[in-house]
């Protein structure tokens, strides 16, 4: 069963859902979803954990500061920490995707402590995607959105006829294929409607600056956790669905520098949104990750 509550951490209030007891596993999102696209999670973790899906600041029930600089790295790993400290736990599974995944590779460079075991979902590592951005002209091409997102006409485009656009890069191809349904479809377009929802969202990317080069003359931004290594001193699992149009595979090359620890599960024919697609089998290579000794 599934219980909707609010924790007040680190000046924002975090909505979040819980289901179970037990050890927690902690479920952040990316952009541009909410604690919804973890639902099957909490379902099956939910059985044996303390399941936990937030809503990052910014996003759908959260709260939404309107300052850009209130979407720092350091502010949203402190909220996740602090969220944690509120559930009663020091120590925690941590798993995340997209944007999310960018904070949770952030958090575990800063605290390993308190991050028992992590799993990434089609989130690259900060110093790997450096790389891509800096060097590969397939990423570069792929990240070329992410300027867009800084944009002040961001929102205007992404509002447009209906959200169409932002349902299509979430659901194109999962409402067809029977991935979504048009309650899910139904859920996120309430979710975006939240007053300063889709700003939240965008202020990830205004606040972070990240993308490809966007003149001859610029470098690339990427993800900043504020530390001088880089290292992730947890054992980590990467689920990578490799048909991601954002993020080319390339991005899991060298991860082993950086990642002592790791586990890579790939899946041929998952795009970015594998969380919907294969929902059983992410969720097998979670568990099976989880009970690892």
């Amino acid at each position: 069963m599934l219980k909707h509550d609010y924790a007040e951490v680190n000046g924002v209030r975090l909505h979040y859902v819980t289901a179970g007891t037990g050890k927690l596993v902690l479920f952040v999102h990316g952009f541009p979803e909410f604690w919804y696209a973890w639902k099957d999670q909490l379902a099956e973790f939910g059985r044996d954990h303390q399941a936990v899906a937030v809503d990052m600041r910014g996003y759908n029930l959260s709260s939404k500061p309107p300052e850009v600089d209130r979407y720092h790295m350091k502010d949203l790993v402190e909220d996740l920490r602090a969220l944690a400290h509120a559930l009663g736990h020091e120590r925690f599974v941590l798993v995340a995707h997209d944007w999310g995944g960018a904070v949770a590779w952030a958090l575990a460079i800063r605290h390993p402590e308190c991050v028992e075991k992590l799993v990434i979902v089609n989130s690259p590592h900060p110093a790997v995607f450096a790389r891509e951005l800096a060097q590969n002209p397939e990423q570069q091409k792929a990240s070329r959105y992410m300027l867009t997102f800084q944009t002040p006409k961001a929102e205007e485009l992404l509002t447009a006829n209906g959200y169409a656009p932002l349902v299509n890069i979430v659901m194109g191809e999962g409402l067809k294929r029977g991935h979504f349904t048009e309650e899910d479809r139904k859920a996120y377009i309430e979710a975006w409607s939240q007053p300063g929802a889709l700003t939240g969202g965008l202020n990830y990317y205004r606040a972070s600056r990240i993308g490809p080069p966007a003149g001859p003359d610029a470098k690339p931004v990427s993800f900043e956790p504020g530390t001088a290594s880089l290292a992730v001193k947890v054992p980590t699992l990467v689920i990578w669905g490799e048909k991601d149009a954002a993020l080319t595979p390339g991005n899991l090359d060298g991860l082993d520098q950086f990642v002592p620890d790791l586990t890579i599960r790939r899946v041929p024919d998952g795009s970015h949104w594998v969380v919907h697609e294969k929902p059983a089998e992410v969720n097998g290579h979670i568990r099976a990750f989880i009970a690892r000794a």
